[in-house]
C-alpha cells in the first residue's frame, strides 16, 4: 500500500519539475502571434483614440522609438505601451486624425517575445478614417550622388501637390506620407497611398524630424511631379547643398591677424579696412588651407583702440568694429607637406602659417646620398601659401633638401631657421599603374577621379575628348574610379539645390572596387551608358 503512494508522489514531483524548460533543450524560435486586435487591423471608418493588440505570449518593445514608422506622420507622438513586459500592446493616439485618410503604423523589428527575443517582424497596423483602405504603392531606390556608399537608413517622403503646396514646405512641414529604405538595402516602398500628384523627396537626416535642415541633412528629389497610380521605379540621388553664405563676426586672432569664418560659398568674400590708417599701413587677404576662413594680415601693428572693417560677398555687405587688445603676433612656422618617402614624380613642398612672400634659391641646397649636388627649380604658390622644390630623382636614392636661414621670407620680413629634410625615393615596383579605356563616351568634358575607400581623391584627369586614362605611381590599396559629367567645365563636381531645381552633376562609378598591389599594371575598359 505504501509503494503506490510513494510512486504517485514521485510522478507528481517529476511532472512539476518538467514545467520549466530543461537546460540544453530546444530553444524557442517562434515569434509572438496576435490573437486579437481592437479595433481589427484594416478597420475603416476609424474613430477610436486607442488601439489594443493582444498576443499569445509576453512581449516587450525594443527600440520602438527608432523602429516605429507612422504614415502619414502625426503631429504628436502616440503613447506606446508596454514599457516593460505584457501580453498586450496599446497605442494611445493623441493627435486629431485627418478625414478620409489611411494610416499605417509599421513597428519594424521592435516587437519581440520576452523569453528569447524572437522578433515579430515588420508588423503593420493599418486603418482608415474613411470608408475604404487606400492601396496604391510606389517603389524606388536611394543612393548618394557622389559616394559609392549606401546611405541607409534614408527617409523617403511624399508631399501631395495641392493648391497649398510650395517647395518651401519641406523646411517646415511634415510630408503627406513617409517610409524608409529597408534595412541594409537602398530600396524603398510606399504602401496604402491614395490617388493624387506628389513631390518625391528623400533625406539623410542627422536629427530625424521629417523636415529638411540644409546645414545638416542630405536631400534628393525627383525632378517632376509623380501622379499615382504608377508602375514606374524611381531613383533618387542624395546630395549635400552648399548652405547659404553666412560670415561669422570678424575676430582679432593675434597682433597682426583678423580672421573671418564663413559658411557656404566664400569665393567672392572680401574685406576692407575703412578706418583711415597711418601712411605705410598695408594688409592682404589670404584664405586658409582646408578651412572656411579668410585671414586679413596687416602691418605694422595697429595702435588705435579699434578699426572698422567691411566684409562683402556678392550682395551681402556688413560693417564690424574690431576692438584691439594685447595679443602675441603670429611667428613664422615652416612645415613639410610630404611624407619622408616619395615617388620620382613628387615635388618637395613646404608650407608656412604666415603669408609667404619670397623664396631665395641661393639659400637652398639639394644633395643625393653620394653628396652630389642636384639641379632644382623653385616655385611659390601665394594662394596656397606653399613653396615647391622640384628636381630629378633616381629610384631608391635618398636626398637631403636644406633650407638655410633666410631661404623663406614672410610678409613681415621674418625668415626661416636653417633645417634639413631627408627624402627617400621609393622604387617604381612599390607602386601600381592603372589604365582605363572608355567605351561609348559621347559627352564631354569628363572628370575622372581615382579615390580611396574614404572617397579621398588621389589622382584625377580632365578629358575634353576620349583618350586612354592613365594613373601612375599609385600606392597599393583599394580604390574606386568615378566619372563626373562636368557640365559647366569647372574641373570639379557640383552639387545640387532643391529650391533652384538644380540637380547634382552626374557621377558614374566603375562597377567594382579595384585592389591594386605594388608592381601591378591594371588595364580595363569602362563601358558608359
Amino acid at each position: 500500500m505504501y509503494l503506490p503512494i510513494i510512486a504517485l508522489f514521485f510522478l507528481a514531483f517529476t511532472d512539476c519539475a518538467k514545467k520549466g524548460r530543461p537546460s540544453g533543450g530546444l530553444k524557442d524560435s517562434i515569434p509572438p502571434v496576435i490573437v486579437r486586435s481592437i479595433p481589427e487591423n484594416f478597420t475603416t471608418s476609424f474613430d477610436e483614440s486607442e488601439i489594443r493588440i493582444s498576443f499569445d505570449e509576453y512581449i516587450k518593445l525594443k527600440d520602438v522609438s527608432k523602429e516605429l514608422l507612422i504614415s502619414p506622420p502625426l503631429k504628436y507622438a502616440p503613447i506606446i505601451t508596454p514599457t516593460s513586459v505584457s501580453k498586450q500592446l496599446r497605442i494611445k493616439i493623441l493627435d486629431t486624425l485627418k478625414e478620409h485618410t489611411t494610416y499605417s503604423f509599421n513597428f519594424g523589428n521592435s516587437i519581440v517575445d520576452n523569453n528569447e527575443g524572437n522578433i515579430f517582424p515588420n508588423f503593420k497596423y493599418v486603418f482608415s478614417t474613411g470608408t475604404y483602405i487606400d492601396s496604391l504603392t510606389l517603389k524606388g531606390s536611394v543612393a548618394d550622388a557622389l559616394l559609392a556608399a549606401p546611405q541607409h537608413p534614408s527617409t523617403v517622403m511624399l508631399y501631395e501637390i495641392t493648391e497649398e503646396y510650395s517647395d518651401s514646405l519641406i523646411f517646415t512641414e511634415k510630408p503627406s506620407y513617409i517610409t524608409t529604405t529597408q534595412g541594409e538595402s537602398t530600396n524603398f516602398e510606399f504602401t496604402n497611398l491614395k490617388e493624387g500628384t506628389y513631390q518625391l523627396i528623400a533625406l539623410k537626416e542627422t536629427t530625424p524630424n521629417y523636415t529638411f535642415q540644409p546645414e545638416q541633412d542630405k536631400i534628393a528629389y525627383y525632378s517632376t511631379p509623380i501622379t499615382l497610380p504608377t508602375d514606374s521605379m524611381f531613383e533618387l540621388k542624395l546630395f549635400k547643398e552648399i548652405p547659404d553664405f553666412k560670415a561669422s563676426r570678424p575676430k582679432l586672432e593675434s597682433k597682426n591677424r583678423i580672421s573671418i569664418g564663413y559658411k557656404g560659398n566664400g569665393d567672392s568674400l572680401s574685406a576692407t579696412i575703412i578706418t583711415k590708417m597711418a601712411e605705410g599701413f598695408d594688409y592682404l587677404l589670404l584664405k586658409e588651407r582646408n578651412r572656411d576662413t579668410l585671414n586679413l594680415w596687416f602691418k605694422p601693428e595697429i595702435t588705435s583702440d579699434s578699426i572698422e572693417l567691411v566684409t562683402v560677398n556678392k550682395s551681402i555687405r556688413d560693417t564690424t568694429v574690431i576692438k584691439f587688445r594685447e595679443l602675441y603676433a603670429d611667428s613664422l612656422q615652416v612645415s613639410a607637406l610630404n611624407d619622408k618617402r616619395i615617388s620620382v614624380v613628387d615635388s618637395f613642398k613646404l608650407a608656412t602659417n604666415t603669408p609667404l612672400l619670397s623664396i631665395d634659391r641661393e639659400k637652398i641646397t639639394v644633395f643625393d646620398n653620394d653628396t652630389i649636388s642636384q639641379q632644382f627649380t623653385v616655385a611659390l604658390n601665394s594662394k596656397n601659401n606653399t613653396a615647391s622644390i622640384s628636381f630629378d630623382k633616381i629610384e631608391e636614392k635618398s636626398y637631403t633638401i636644406t633650407t638655410l636661414k633666410g631661404a623663406l621670407t614672410d610678409y613681415y620680413g621674418n625668415v626661416n631657421d636653417s633645417i634639413a629634410y631627408k627624402q627617400q625615393v621609393q622604387p617604381a615596383s612599390e607602386f601600381a599603374t592603372l589604365q582605363l579605356n572608355l567605351e561609348n563616351a559621347s559627352k564631354f568634358p569628363l572628370l575622372i577621379e581615382l579615390v580611396n575607400e574614404k572617397f579621398e581623391v588621389k589622382q584625377s584627369k580632365h578629358l575634353s575628348q576620349n583618350e586612354p586614362i592613365i594613373f601612375k605611381y599609385i600606392k597599393p590599396g583599394k580604390y574606386f574610379v568615378r566619372i563626373i559629367y562636368d557640365d559647366n567645365n569647372n574641373k570639379k563636381w557640383d552639387t545640387g539645390n532643391f529650391l533652384s531645381r538644380t540637380l547634382p552633376e552626374r557621377v558614374v562609378y566603375y562597377p567594382t572596387k579595384i585592389e591594386l598591389r605594388g608592381n601591378w599594371s591594371w588595364n580595363e575598359s569602362f563601358k558608359l551608358d
